[in-house]
């Protein structure tokens, strides 16, 4: 697993590096202070995790989510937050972001998160409820009102889903990898608040996206 961290606190940033790097079957292949920088490594590096902290200078952590989630869609971000109910959490969840976790975590959280990431899971830690994260974003988003946290790419995946399509499928149809597809349906499933396909597809189809 290739993992990207990034957080503007040198010391909080050599000692989480420490952790990760120490993780088996991890490799720690690069660190940024900013977000732009985060963004450059992220495509340049196509780790398959970026650990992003959300309060960052310049381009913030979310924005920069959301360039590293359209730049490059198969690299599952984990947002990364000091505090517990952190309204940023849910605009970088939106933003593309495949979970988050507090900057408080042990190792053992550490691990099962950028795991579950990594594979095309989403990972929630304690302090945000699901719920939260599938409130409207403060912007305007194009696509279906009935759920305007879903990204236009995810609101196709989510009618493809709901047709029966399988990941690798809907990957042949979008020309994405699986991974991506995964990812997508992952991240889809945590803004519906739902915890299968099954219940994702009876949410689409009694708004009408299956047929869409």
């Amino acid at each position: 697993m290739r993992v990207l961290l990034v957080d503007d606190h040198p010391v909080f940033r050599e000692g989480m590096a420490a952790v990760i790097a120490a993780l088996p079957d991890v490799e720690l292949v690069g660190e940024a202070g900013d977000g732009a920088t985060a963004v450059r490594l992220a495509v340049e590096l196509r780790p398959d995790v970026v650990v992003m902290d959300l309060h960052l200078p310049d381009l913030n952590g979310v924005e920069a989510t959301r360039a590293v989630t359209a730049a490059a869609p198969e690299v599952g971000v984990l947002a990364l937050t000091m505090l517990e109910g952190d309204a940023s959490v849910a605009a970088a969840v939106r933003a593309g972001a495949r979970g988050y976790l507090l900057k408080g975590s042990g190792r053992d959280e550490i691990a099962a998160a950028l795991a579950a990431v990594a594979r095309g899971a989403a990972y929630f830690g304690r302090g945000v409820g699901l719920a939260g994260l599938t409130a409207p974003a403060t912007r305007p988003t194009v696509g279906h009102p009935a759920f305007p946290g879903l990204t236009e790419r995810e609101l196709e995946v989510l009618a493809l889903v709901a047709q029966g399509l399988s990941n690798p499928a809907i990957a042949g149809r979008l020309r994405l990898s699986d991974k991506t597809v995964r990812n997508y349906v992952s991240a889809v499933l945590a803004k519906l608040d739902v915890h299968d396909r099954a219940a994702a597809v009876a949410l689409a189809r009694d708004h009408g996206i299956a047929s869409s």
